[in-house]
Order: structure tokens, then sequence, then C-alpha cells
């Protein structure tokens, strides 16, 4: 029996493939391979699609989100607040700058409860950062309402939701940065590491160009300590080839999306709801299995069906966090998740007798069923 993976990003390659091997070698063939005309013809079409006046490419997500707190001048002594059901890159954005990640528990849509952020401002709060997870778009209206009345920096992680939208206003467009993850297995994944930051702000514009670049607007002229994190010109051009068809890639999601929620049937899962006001893109297609997650898992993979759990560990309980001397039951809603959330295989070119047979499977699954 063939293994049906999490994900396939061969798949989505060999859609365009044409067009990625003819970008490339003309990217090869060029002799210019960092912060060339792909990097500035792709952030030009990357600004335009998420609706933003600028954006700058980056060599991953992480870097985008330390950088922007880093320009936006946070850092010890300061708190961001942030929903505690999010990968650890998220807070390792807050952290490196010496900020301190206030968490906020989940919705039942898996994104920060905008009702519960207010409790936690205080003196220190500088930030909100918003991540929207699995690739729905938080509630942007309430968020920056709260942003507006305490006068808080706005920085949203869109590493999962590229497309996504929130009362017609496309993700990474809302706060003071977007900040973007072109990963090979996001929805809009490079060939390696890459990321970027969107902004309607020249002077955010300006000083991340500086801070991307060993700090220096003209060379050996360096003005701060800033970094390597340039987007090459080969992730670049590969980038404009995706872009070019976002709508179709996040269409098909929707699709595979749709038919998951139809087909799947059984009372021992909870499926996933999108929020009135948002979109999903459909990054991840995560299911809850309360009591029985792991064993449903392993059902899955004995039937030769991949997943994935994002994510097992919440960040306040990892290792890395035993400083912030939060210990287990402190964020309960997080946690309950953590033990129950399942991702199940969505990728493009996911073929309709791959999906069908997943559906069948899990319809099929009752406590101890092999």
């Amino acid at each position: 029996m063939e293994k049906i993976m999490q994900g396939r990003m061969d798949r989505g390659f060999q859609k365009y493939q044409d067009e990625y091997e003819k970008k490339a070698l003309e990217v090869l063939r060029s002799g210019w391979y960092i912060l060339g005309k792909e990097d500035e013809a792709f952030e030009e079409e990357f600004a335009k699609y998420v609706g933003t006046n600028y954006s700058v490419g980056l060599a991953s997500g992480l870097d985008a989100l330390w950088l922007a707190f880093r320009v936006l001048g946070i850092g010890e002594g300061d708190e961001v607040i942030v929903q505690g059901n999010t990968y650890i890159a998220s807070v390792m954005g807050i952290t490196i700058n010496g900020a301190t990640p206030v968490f906020v528990e989940p919705d039942k849509y898996y994104q920060i409860d905008a009702d519960a952020i207010e409790e936690k401002i205080t003196d220190k709060t500088k930030a909100i950062l918003v991540v929207h997870l699995y690739g729905q778009a938080a509630n942007m209206t309430k968020i920056t309402e709260i942003c507006k009345k305490y006068n808080l920096r706005l920085v949203e992680d869109c590493a999962q939701s590229h497309g996504a939208c929130h009362d017609g206003k496309m993700t990474g467009s809302f706060g003071d940065f977007g900040c973007f993850s072109f990963y090979p297995s996001k929805n809009m994944g490079a060939f390696g590491d890459a990321g970027a930051i969107t902004t309607n702000d020249p002077e955010l514009a300006r000083l991340m160009k500086i801070y991307r670049n060993y700090g220096s607007e003209k060379r050996y002229h360096n003005m701060v300590v800033g970094a390597n994190s340039r987007l090459d010109e080969l992730q670049a051009g590969l980038l404009r080839v995706k872009l070019a068809h976002m709508d179709e890639i996040t269409k098909e999601r929707e699709q595979l999306a749709l038919k998951y929620a139809d087909g799947i049937d059984n009372p021992m899962v909870i499926k996933p709801e999108v929020a009135a006001g948002s979109t999903s893109v459909w990054h991840q297609y995560v299911l809850r299995v309360p009591e029985y997650r792991d064993d449903f898992k392993q059902y899955l993979e004995e039937n030769g069906i991949m997943t994935i759990i994002h994510y097992p560990i919440p960040p306040h309980l990892s290792e890395a966090y035993k400083r912030l001397e939060l210990k287990e039951g402190s964020l309960p809603i997080t946690e309950k998740y953590a033990n129950e959330v399942i991702s199940l295989p969505i990728y493009a070119g996911m073929t309709d007798e791959e999906q069908s047979r997943v559906i069948e499977c899990i319809n099929n699954y009752r406590k101890g069923t092999k």
C-alpha cells in the first residue's frame, strides 16, 4: 500500500516545472545572485499582492519576526502579547530582542482570542503579535481597535496565511509589519529558506533594508548592528513564478478542505471552522481528536496515511522557555489543543483518490481500530 504523505512539495513543483526551470536558468546565467532585479521585482509584486506599499525580502520567516521587533525598538523590559498555541519561532522573534512574551489563549478557530487580550495589557506592553494559524485570518477588526486604544504596535505572523483575508483585507496589511515565511512547505513556499516583511510605512521599509544588510544603506557605511538576511536572487525569481499562480494554488486548497469538510463523518473527531468575516487558505487541515489523538494517529499511519501534529509542545512548556516559569496548566486551552490536534494530508496535486482514501479511513476509525 502506497503511503499518503502529509505534504508533497514535489507535486507543487511538477505542476509549474517548466516555468521554474526556465527562471532558475535565467537567474543562474545572469551572474547576479544577491539583491538584484529579481529581488526588486518580487518585492514590488508581493507588496501589490498583499495590498501594502512596501515589501522587503529576507532570508527566513524567523528573521522577518525578530527584525520587525528590532526595527520597532522593542526589546529588554518590554512585553509582547502573543497566542499560546503557535510554533516556537513566533516566540523566538520576541525573545531574541530581549522582550518578554505574554501568552493569550486561542479561540475555537485556533486564533488568538481577541476578547482575552485586554486583560493581559500592562504598562510594559508594547506590541501584539498576531499569528494567523493554519492559514486562517484572525479577528483583525477587534485587534486593530485594541492596538489603537492602547497605542500598541501590531505585528502579524503570516507564515501560514499567504492570501488569507479578514473583511476583504489580506493578512500582512493590517499591522506595522506583516512577517512572511516562504519555507518550502508553505502554501507559497520557496526552494530553500526565504522570508519577507510587508508594511505601509516608508521609514520602516527603509530601516528593514538597512538591518537586513549588515546595518548599512551605503556599502561599508554601517549605521547599526544589523544582520545578513537577504532574499537571494534565485529564491526571489522562483517565488515570482509561484506568486503568479497563488490564486490557483489557494483555490485548489479550498477545494481540498471543502471535500474534507463534506466527507469526514465521525463523531470522534472535531472538524475545523472558519470565523465569520475571515477566510482560510488551508495551510493545514487540522482535526481535533479528544482523548484518543495518539491512537488515531497510529491508526492512520498503520493504514498508510501520514499526519503531523502542529504543535505537540506549546512554547510555554518547552525547554527553551523554562525561564518564564509557566507550569503545566497555566494555559489550559492551549495545552488541550496541543493534546488533541492532528494535521491531515493536504498539498498541491493531491488526487481525488488519495483524499477519498483518507476520508474513508477516518470515517472507519473507532477507538482501538486497526
